[in-house]
């Protein structure tokens, strides 16, 4: 998940310049197929790949529980999915035309209107309530297992948590709807999806598509370090989310969702 390089390091405060090895992220592509056809190239740092695969078609609402999936396999740069006989074909205008950066988790699909996916399950029925000490201690739960990024400083995170602060899975990626994917193909590879009851801590800002994310993986509580964007808060507030932004320094703000958060009156 590494690479080292030489660089030059200069501090213009003490006019001193360093030269030294450094840690980089690894940033690679991986081809997801379908019984051997390829679906999409995803550019991203380079383990828990089945996960990440799994996780992806968990995205696009092309399955939604193990059993819809027969086999997977890990190969060169690629994984190979084999879907469950009743599981019905992807629609067409998912397809990407264009490689996924790992910038973005949208980027390439063929419609606007394939963007938001239909989602399997109900997250607004979700009774799932959380205390304020444990979101603002989730941030710092998240970075305590981000090791690739203590060495790199260059990679997200996304964080699985129950409603009583256990941490349940961590994954690291430099984009963060891959750590997301990761986080939701290991629940599905459990058997844990839908993922009711649960809580996903990120360590960027909440865009749109690590909503939609969560709410096809069935999570009622997305919390970020950072702000989310005004479709992202439209999204979860169609979804019956709750969303919480700047969850950091002992602060968070609820932006949908806030009677799920133990509150003071």
């Amino acid at each position: 998940m590494t690479a080292r390089r030489r660089v030059v390091r200069h501090d213009t405060t003490t006019s001193v310049t360093t030269t030294r090895p450094d840690s980089l992220a690894v940033e690679e592509p991986l081809e997801v197929r379908l019984s051997g056809k390829a679906f999409t190239v995803t550019m991203r740092t380079p383990g828990h790949d089945i996960d990440l695969a799994l996780g992806f078609l968990v995205g696009e609402g092309v399955v939604g529980a193990a059993a819809d999936v027969v086999t997977v396999r890990s190969l060169d740069a690629a994984v190979d999915v084999v879907l469950a006989p009743h599981v019905p074909p992807p629609d067409p205008s998912l397809e990407r035309h264009v490689y996924t950066s790992s910038a973005c988790g949208v980027c390439g699909s063929a419609s606007l209107e394939a963007v938001e996916k239909v989602a399997r399950f109900d997250t607004a029925s979700d009774p799932v309530r959380v205390a304020p000490s444990l979101l603002v201690s989730l941030p710092d739960l998240l970075r305590e297992e981000q090791a690739v990024f203590s060495t790199t400083g260059g990679l997200h995170a996304a964080g699985l948590f129950t409603a009583d602060g256990e941490c349940l899975v961590v994954r690291e990626d430099v984009g963060r709807h891959n750590a997301v994917d990761k986080v939701v193909g290991w629940a599905l590879r459990e058997g844990r999806v839908p993922l009711a009851g649960h809580v996903l801590q990120v360590s960027g800002r909440a865009s749109f598509e690590l909503v939609q994310k969560a709410r096809l993986a069935g999570i009622p509580v997305l919390a970020a370090v950072s702000a989310p964007s005004s479709l992202a808060v439209e999204l979860a507030e169609d979804a019956g989310m709750t969303l919480v932004g700047f969850s950091r320094g002992g602060r968070f703000t609820v932006y949908t969702g806030e009677h799920r958060v133990d509150l003071p009156a």
